[in-house]
């Protein structure tokens, strides 16, 4: 059965603020109209896409007026590209969508108590913030409009860049991304070009075939650098050509490694990385701590706003020395090791066995005395009887993934009853659906969003709770 189209054209609407998903927000006869790319005091026509009962989604067809707020996007892949969608938003606009984002779950859709939401953290950069960036090969790049596929010569049919949304097997072709300082885009250039002049084929996804899959560049705000390169075969020769070509020409390499993947998808978490030249690992600074950040580590990925983001969590625990605290979801136990001077005790999980051994390693290069990490499930390793064995914790600060706690995890929390919580979240839907459940003996004295992901809707948020008398 076919969808039917949508023939639906709405003029002369004026775009009134940012919603949900980043979209800009509009009403056309008392119903709510969601447009992308769009700024609060723009007047445009509106191609609707979809309609619904409630509302509607559309495109931008015609800007009559563009809002006095409008910027030039600094980016030539903005709009094609789908990272970075706020380019053409003014910063501060960004920051109080984000803190708006932030209210709307915890307080319209999740009904919480809280006290007035403070504004949201900015980063101190808002380009070149990522320590981190995947760049994935294809044979057969994303077109862009007003190409001819007919016209396009083979050489140019081969890209290396992001995976166009909605699309797993399509690959926009990035010439700069303002995401990560250099060499990022160099590498990624000279790889590149290395590869169609030395006739090396690119992968096709839908395919699982060819020989360059893909690759990771990890960067220190130091300068170190860390370069992942995936192939689909474990052809030595041409991945030694291509390894020892890279290394003469970026010779401030820090750590290169290659990853030989032969399965359907480009994650490498069960695959085993091999060093080929440099170090093994590269280390992140964070006040007196240094963290060790390996192929497959986990570190936020905006190092400096890493540093606030902790800071934030840190002061909410109003940790004085005696506290005993568990830090859930340790990832390499990062925001364990940074309160750990301000804490008697403090126990670390995780479930990623890897993470739990850096985080160990990492604790043990940095002198740390009284944190212990455990892997594991949470749900399974976090019960009554841990907590018996290990202690009780005075405070609990959780940073899970982005689905939230497991409704178990919860209930042993709440059986814990420690004085304090503080709650990190990159998902501010999930974090207020555990909130419900946390407050049945907890109240919300803070809530502060901060924003490490610049020109994106994503934001991160810290709640700190303290247990009813």
């Amino acid at each position: 059965m076919s969808r039917k189209r949508v023939d639906l054209l709405l003029e002369n609407v004026q775009i009134e603020k940012i919603a949900a998903e980043g979209k800009g927000l509009a009403h056309v006869d008392g119903m709510v109209v969601f447009v992308d790319y769009a700024v609060p005091g723009d007047v445009v026509d509106i191609r609707v896409l979809k309609k619904k009962k409630k509302y509607m989604e559309g495109r931008i067809e015609r800007l009559v007026t563009p809002s006095k707020d409008r910027l030039e996007p600094f980016c030539s892949h903005f709009g094609v590209c789908g990272g970075c969608r706020w380019q053409h938003l003014p910063y501060e606009i960004q920051l109080e969508a984000k803190r708006q984002q932030v209210e709307d779950q915890l307080v319209r859709i999740g009904h919480l108590s809280v006290p007035e939401i403070r504004p949201t953290l900015p980063s101190e950069k808002t380009q070149y913030y990522r320590n981190k960036l995947e760049f994935s090969a294809s044979e057969r790049r994303w077109l862009l409009p007003g190409e001819n596929p007919e016209e396009v010569a083979e050489n140019d049919r081969m890209g290396l860049g992001f995976h166009v949304g909605k699309f797993f097997d399509k690959v926009l072709d990035i010439k700069q991304c303002h995401l990560q300082a250099e060499p990022s885009n160099a590498i990624r250039l000279f790889i590149k070009n290395f590869c169609i002049e030395n006739g090396y084929s690119f992968y096709n996804i839908r395919e699982n075939h060819g020989f360059f899959r893909n690759m990771f560049v990890r960067t220190t705000e130091d300068g170190q650098v860390m370069l992942i390169v995936c192939f689909g075969t474990a052809d030595m020769p041409k991945i030694t050509a291509l390894l020892d070509a890279v290394q003469g020409r970026f010779p401030q390499i820090t750590s290169l490694y290659y990853v030989v993947n032969e399965k359907l998808n480009d994650s490498i978490a069960d695959l085993s990385p091999v060093l080929y030249k440099g170090s093994p690992a590269i280390y992140e600074k964070m006040e007196n701590l240094s963290f060790k950040i390996g192929p497959k580590s986990f570190y936020q990925t905006n190092s400096a706003q890493a540093y606030r983001l902790y800071s934030v969590a840190r002061d909410f625990a109003a940790l004085t020395g005696d506290e005993f605290v568990y830090d859930l979801y340790t990832g390499t136990g990062t925001i364990a090791q940074f309160v750990s001077a301000k804490a008697k005790k403090v126990i670390g999980i995780e479930y990623v066995p890897e993470a739990i051994e850096d985080a160990k390693a990492n604790a043990e290069a940095n002198g740390i005395t009284n944190c212990e990490f455990f892997a594991g499930d949470m749900k399974d390793v976090l019960s009554e009887a841990f907590i018996e064995e290990h202690g009780r914790p005075d405070v609990i600060i959780l940073d899970p993934p982005r689905a939230g706690i497991h409704p178990s995890v919860a209930d042993v929390i709440l059986k814990a009853a420690p004085k304090r919580m503080v709650y990190v979240s990159c998902n501010p839907a999930s974090q207020a659906r555990d909130l419900a459940i946390l407050c049945k003996d907890y109240v919300i004295t803070a809530v502060q969003p901060v924003d490490m992901f610049p020109h994106t809707m994503h934001v991160e948020n810290v709640v700190a709770l303290e247990r009813k008398a």
